[in-house]
């Protein structure tokens, strides 16, 4: 893959990241995924979800620095978020994945999810690029608001889905929230104790965690 979709590159163009979709956790895909030991997703099709895992696996990959993408369940924060703070990218998602199928198809011969890595990472440097053709109004857009979305993914509270088991916080070395920042905090001699936990946990948001896990 290009450095452009190197993990270092990802995180050097991350000075922030937030969490911007509100999407409740389902408790029951999280046992289906448990029994199948495959992704259930909620929003996309099985097979939009699997365009989905392939693509943000490339962004932020698995390697020597540790977990990636797969690993801190962005695909499943990204489906869950099409539904609800993220649904007006739905159908840039959908007819996105048909145009890189095709365009995958059209120059390696499978679809995005079944070439080896390195065809993956190319197809998606020809999208940043903007040399891919067949999607409207052009590639190189289509692969910025899946970049994003990745980043948000990976990087935002885990309530919203993805940050699973705080990996994205500890690829970063964020020490987890907190709702007052005392003077040791503000030391700059040495790294604040790492305390990752939801925001959602603190008491202050617990009427917000409960509507949230009910749905509403």
């Amino acid at each position: 893959m290009t450095n452009r979709l190197s993990r270092r590159e990802m995180l050097k163009r991350t000075a922030v990241a937030g969490a911007v979709a509100a999407v409740p956790l389902r408790q029951r895909n999280v046992r289906a995924e448990q029994h199948s030991g495959q992704p259930v997703f909620e929003t996309l099709t099985q097979g939009e979800g699997k365009t989905l895992s392939a693509v943000v696996a490339r962004l932020i990959p698995t390697d020597e620095n540790g977990p990636g993408a797969t690993e801190a369940k962005v695909a499943r924060y990204i489906d869950r978020a099409l539904s609800g703070s993220l649904i007006s990218s739905l159908g840039t998602y959908r007819q996105g994945f048909v145009a890189l199928n095709r365009y995958a198809e059209s120059i390696h011969g499978s679809q995005f999810s079944d070439l080896p890595i390195e065809a993956q990472d190319q197809v998606l440097s020809d999208l940043e690029d903007d040399t891919a053709t067949g999607f409207s109004p052009n590639a190189s857009s289509f692969f910025e608001v899946v970049r994003s979305h990745t980043i948000q993914g990976m990087f935002s509270d885990p309530a919203y889905g993805g940050n699973d088991d705080f990996i994205g916080w500890e690829l970063l070395g964020y020490p987890g929230v907190r709702t007052s920042v005392t003077a040791d905090l503000q030391r700059m001699d040495s790294a604040p104790t790492a305390r990752q936990i939801s925001a959602y946990d603190f008491p202050a948001f617990a009427d917000l965690k409960t509507r949230r896990t009910n749905g509403r």
